[in-house]
């Protein structure tokens, strides 16, 4: 009787359960379903073959990178560093490449070995010196950042062209990066499950102290695991820059959040024991599809960071319920069996994910699209004021001309810009107005547009080695001469000053510093105490003016690169700004133009970016339909002080 009462109650409820099982032991691949049907639903551009590839291409960073950091998640460790790792890695390979002539090959492989020492010093001290993983990593997250900006001196650096095509395509429509992203996910799937190292993993993270008693070397296993991941991280660096033509020195930066995230959406615990490489791949596909439709929805680079924020704490508490309701961990030794029933779930998750997703692309069929022109505004940061009043002066002029204009913000990541700008291009915008992250790195997604006949209007800054109709801007380097000019003459022609930089890397940057270098020389009495770089923000403007003026204290006067980092150093400098100490600003913004009229800023470079914004509209516009464009469009600057600030309207 109670084996029957058992069999019956087991019968009755074993189809939920079976459901419940499936989807709790592949909640990843769940989601990633349920997230390329609500995308085909949502928007009619998400659906086709060319923004398939690119939701690949925009994978295949961080799915490289995830693949190592799987390695140490699975051990129970935790890796901060493979995003700097990364652009160490490639500015090595372009550093020793093009400027030191090394073969290409022989870059290659130093570029590789920059990954595995990186990981080795890692390993050694959390093996060897007791540190706790998340320490050890994050010195080595600023060690590599800070490397490879001495390396490159700030500036990014042509990548070799023969490694270059590692960001092209085969045959035409194939992307080279999916192929490497495949054969790297294919490698770390080996590694996990066929060899003796990837079963020291398991071991240690599911129980160290077990793994040590039972004869295991912990320590040179845990320096194997970290140089595996430098490994994989240098591959992902020098993917990046391939795609990007140069090697950016402030490339990947935040990319070992996305990939630690993808390896925990991908099912791997924290606790360590658990993980594997399908699982990985699938959450860098679920962080490419949300940004990719995202895009293509118009949603604000600000909401998607909550998404992705909400994303990874929803996969972490499906871990912990799969967990309690006795999931099937994925570990090591997995059986036949099991093998053949993964097969089994991924071949059933892919007939109804083509059979969903195609009855979805007839919500779009036959549907009207709108009369407007639609135009694409990749904007380089909405973190500044200067790029928030070219995105205002956008969009008045676009709702005067009828025109639908959807706004990205790269947050100063030439990566995630040239993905957004592959979405404008695969879903077939009418124009394309850019404000690149840097001048080089905007190239190839600006040529791809070119291909595909698409007007590319560049606004603030140029794109090189690309085709524009036309660019809009002022003259960085005109205004970093007026800017030095106008704190010159203001301190009669000598005195000791200090000059705030721009972002290392980026092309505004250089062009302003190239401009207050030239006027400068006209000024012999005047003698530049230091000069440092706060990343156009305000609070590093402020902190480091203060630093500065423990070491200066008999500063004069401060030129800023933006009106931001001069607000910082004006509330460093306190009750001597504007009186014992002149600040000047660059760009004109509102904060900017109230601290001119209040006396504690001097003078402001004044750009006029809503003018920018305004004449971009105007002219991608005009190159859609086929009028003609002047090839440069230059908005002139104005010396704004207290005696003409009244009058300006920006």
């Amino acid at each position: 009787m109670a084996a029957d009462t058992l069999k019956s109650t087991t019968g009755a409820g074993g189809g939920a359960t079976a459901v419940r099982r499936l989807l709790l032991d592949n909640g990843a691949l769940t989601a990633l379903i349920v997230l390329l049907i609500a995308m085909s639903a949502l928007s009619g551009d998400f659906l086709t073959t060319d923004n398939l590839l690119n939701v690949g291409v925009q994978a295949a960073v961080t799915a490289i990178l995830a693949f190592g950091v799987t390695f140490v998640i699975v051990s129970a460790g935790i890796d901060l560093s493979v995003g700097s790792v990364a652009a160490l890695s490639a500015t090595v390979l372009a550093w020793s490449a093009t400027s030191h002539g090394v073969p290409v090959v022989l870059a290659v492989v130093l570029a590789v070995a920059t990954g595995i020492a990186a990981g080795l010093v890692n390993g050694f001290l959390i093996a060897y010196g007791k540190l706790p993983p998340f320490i050890a990593t994050l010195a080595m997250l600023s060690v590599a950042r800070g490397l490879s900006l001495v390396i490159s001196e700030g500036s990014p650096i042509a990548f070799p062209d023969s490694v270059s095509h590692l960001g092209d395509t085969l045959g035409g429509w194939l992307p080279v990066p999916v192929l490497v992203m495949v054969v790297m996910g294919l490698i770390a799937a080996f590694v996990l499950g066929r060899t003796y190292i990837g079963r020291s993993m398991y071991a240690i993270g599911g129980n160290e102290e077990a793994a040590r008693l039972s004869g295991l070397r912990v320590k040179k296993q845990k320096l194997a695991i970290y140089a595996l991941s430098g490994v994989f991280a240098a591959a992902a660096g020098i993917v990046l820059a391939s795609r990007l033509s140069s090697a950016q020195p402030q490339a990947a930066d935040g990319y070992e959040l996305d990939a630690i995230a993808a390896v925990v959406i991908g099912g791997a615990s924290l606790a360590g024991g658990t993980g594997k490489a399908s699982g990985t791949l699938i959450g860098a596909l679920i962080l490419a599809v949300l940004r990719n439709g995202l895009n293509l929805l118009s949603v604000s680079a600000f909401w998607q960071q909550v998404v992705i924020g909400v994303v990874i704490a929803l996969a972490v508490l499906l871990d912990t319920v799969r967990r309690k309701a006795g999931a099937a961990p994925v570990a090591a030794g997995t059986g036949g069996g099991g093998k053949g029933r993964q097969a089994v779930t991924y071949g059933l998750a892919a007939v109804v994910t083509v059979a969903v997703v195609g009855a979805t692309s007839f919500l779009h069929n036959g549907s009207s699209s709108t009369s407007n022109p639609k135009v694409g505004l990749a904007l380089s940061t909405l973190n500044n004021p200067f790029f928030v009043q070219i995105q205002s002066g956008a969009k008045a002029e676009a709702k005067k001309l009828g025109v639908d204009l959807t706004v990205t913000d790269a947050q100063n990541d030439a990566s995630q810009q040239a993905n957004q700008l592959q979405n404008f291009t695969s879903s077939g915008y009418d124009a394309i107005i850019v404000n690149p992250v840097d001048s080089d790195a905007a190239g190839p997604a600006v040529r791809a547009a070119d291909k595909a006949k698409i007007p590319v209007v560049a606004v603030d800054r140029g794109v090189n080695k690309a085709t524009t109709n036309t660019l809009v801007a002022s003259d960085n380097v005109a205004g970093g001469e007026l800017a030095a000019k106008t704190v010159a003459e203001k301190l009669g022609g000598t005195g000791k000053i200090v000059i705030l930089q721009g972002q290392a890397g980026t092309s505004a940057a250089r062009e302003r510093a190239e401009g207050f270098a030239k006027g400068l020389k006209a000024f012999p009495g005047i003698q530049v105490l230091a000069q440092q770089p706060a990343d156009f923000d305000r609070t590093k403007g402020l902190d480091v003016m203060s630093n500065l003026l423990q070491a200066h204290p008999d500063v004069q006067g401060v030129i800023a690169a933006n009106d931001e980092m001069a607000l910082g150093a004006i509330k460093a400098l306190g009750s001597k700004a504007g009186k014992s100490v002149q600040v000047v600003g660059f760009d004109g913004t509102p904060d900017g133009l109230t601290a001119v009229k209040n006396g504690t800023l001097y003078a402001s470079v004044a750009q006029q970016p809503s003018e920018l914004g305004r004449i971009a509209v105007d002219n991608a516009l005009k190159a859609f339909q086929g009028k003609k464009v002047a090839e440069t469009v230059k908005v002139p600057v104005k010396v704004v002080t207290e005696e003409n600030v009244a009058g300006f309207t920006g």
